[in-house]
């Protein structure tokens, strides 16, 4: 298979990068044992029911939600308490208007979606004033298998926005990219993907508090960690509108970034230490997930939404946390231990975000509807539902992970559990050299069994050479993430 390589670096990854026997620098054409045995990474097989739901993700209904939620004016979260807006306006509107589009999703699927409200009281700091109420708005689709439902995976972007002045709750703050956008795809992956039933379960969400700090993220992900979901990965949508700004020919509407985190934000000093000294920086749980949209984009390379076949969305893999004096949702469920990734246009214009409506020298500011691309967030869209519903297809990753490291030798061994996989969940041993950013070969070959959850691999190549992963997968072909072995003695 061709190698499609637009651009490699260490903090960047484009498209698929599929490397083939025999094209690794080296210094002759001899075949080293990491190409001598497995297979180069293949796209997996596309699911008709994933295909079709997502075939149903429309632009025009992407541009009703964000012009809806640009119609409240402002959504600046302290308008929450403010007592004289005019009707209809404000953080509290939008928020009931999302609750209801959840709620009208629901009775079209025969009340499968469960609709809640996470509502608080934020204390006084450094841009929240007084006390102030916050909501975050969700619906949860529930896995059709008993067992895998307890799994969950979650969408979010947050409905909040702000102008120039992060405190002014009566100002013009359309929020039409940042971050209309984002709740325009949460909200389209749950009217889409409540029509298919996949075995674990998916929570759709809209968030506030952002702008103010994460502060809905923040108390979210506490209540998932408080609850005990079993959260498996979080895809935040914050910034997805692909800027229209005449004159600038350096916006690619063919990229979305996909930023994740190295050395988890939850790792103690003793796991970090570990990390580094096995040289896993690159392969904490959410930098797997984006390995693995990076693979699902290639699954469903062209279904992109009612307007047909338009150009590939690629992720571009984004090996940091977020961007420079950034931050984004994504961070909070890290904090508490989660994988999670952000999804951000791949250029973003200031003048558009953060900034009071006005015209000033002939530069037109504001977060303004008009450079919006719905065509953009449709395509967002379909990654992330494509993403959402190969992850609660696909069995759980497997569990226990190890590489053995008893014996000074050049081969490597590997051990797992199943982690409660359901019957017919296979495994693959996945591999590449230490310098790719993404996955090169795979091996299903050679894998041993004792008893019914105990599985090991020995490959003939050297650990000392290459990073491995473990993942599952199940009979129709979807496949979990891959996740790294810790050594054992």
């Amino acid at each position: 298979m061709k190698v499609r390589l637009k651009r490699l670096t260490m903090a960047v990854a484009i498209a698929a990068v599929i490397s083939v026997p025999g094209a690794h620098a080296s210094s002759d054409n001899t075949t080293r044992d990491l190409d001598a045995v497995g297979s180069p990474i293949r796209p997996a097989p596309a699911d008709p029911a994933i295909a079709q739901a997502l075939q149903q993700i429309s632009p025009q209904q992407m541009q009703r939600t964000i012009e809806t939620l640009v119609g409240f004016h402002t959504r600046n979260t302290l308008s929450s308490m403010t007592k004289d807006l005019p009707a209809g306006q404000g953080a509290n509107a939008a928020a009931d208007w999302i609750e209801s589009e959840f709620k009208r999703y629901s009775e079209a699927c025969g009340g499968c979606l469960e609709v809640r409200r996470d509502t608080f009281t934020e204390s006084p700091q450094s841009r929240i004033p007084q006390p102030t109420t916050i909501s975050n708005v969700y619906a949860i689709l529930r896995g059709s298998d008993s067992v895998q439902a307890k799994r969950m995976v979650l969408v979010t972007g947050h409905y909040d926005s702000r102008n120039s002045d992060v405190l002014d709750t009566h100002g013009e703050a359309p929020g039409a990219n940042d971050d209309a956008s984002g709740v325009a795809v949460s909200l389209e992956c749950a009217r889409v993907l409540s029509k298919i039933k996949p075995p674990a379960t998916i929570v759709f969400v809209a968030v506030a508090g952002e702008e103010q700090g994460l502060n809905g993220s923040r108390h979210l992900a506490k209540l998932a960690k408080s609850e005990g979901w079993q959260l498996e990965a979080v895809l935040n949508n914050d910034i997805v509108g692909g800027n229209t700004t005449p004159g600038d020919t350096l916006q690619n509407k063919s990229l979305v970034r996909v930023f994740s985190e190295g050395v988890p934000a939850s790792a103690t000093p003793e796991q970090a230490r570990l990390i580094q000294s096995l040289g896993y920086e690159s392969d904490s749980p959410s930098r797997e997930l984006a390995r693995m949209i990076l693979g699902v984009s290639e699954t469903y390379h062209g279904n992109t939404g009612k307007s047909g076949t338009a150009g590939s969305l690629e992720p571009v893999l984004e090996f940091r946390r977020d961007r420079f004096l950034r931050g984004g949702d994504h961070t909070s469920f890290n904090g508490e231990g989660f994988a999670a990734v952000r999804f951000t246009e791949w250029r973003e214009d200031f003048n558009h975000q953060h900034q009071n409506v006005r015209t000033e020298n002939g530069v037109e500011y504001g977060d303004l509807l008009k450079f919006v691309d719905f065509q953009y967030v449709t395509h967002v869209a379909a990654l992330n539902a494509a993403t959402l519903a190969t992850l609660a297809s696909a069995p759980p990753a497997p569990s226990n992970v190890r590489i053995v490291t008893k014996n000074l030798d050049n081969n490597t061994t590997l051990e797992w559990n199943s982690a409660d996989a359901p019957s017919g969940t296979k495994y693959e041993v996945v591999w590449r050299e230490m310098t790719s950013p993404t996955w090169q070969f795979s091996s299903d070959k050679g894998i041993s069994s004792a008893g019914t959850s105990d599985f090991s691999s020995t490959l003939p190549i050297s650990k000392d050479n290459v990073i491995f992963g473990v993942r599952s997968v199940d009979a129709q072909g979807h496949r979990s993430p891959a996740v790294a072995p810790l050594p054992e003695r």
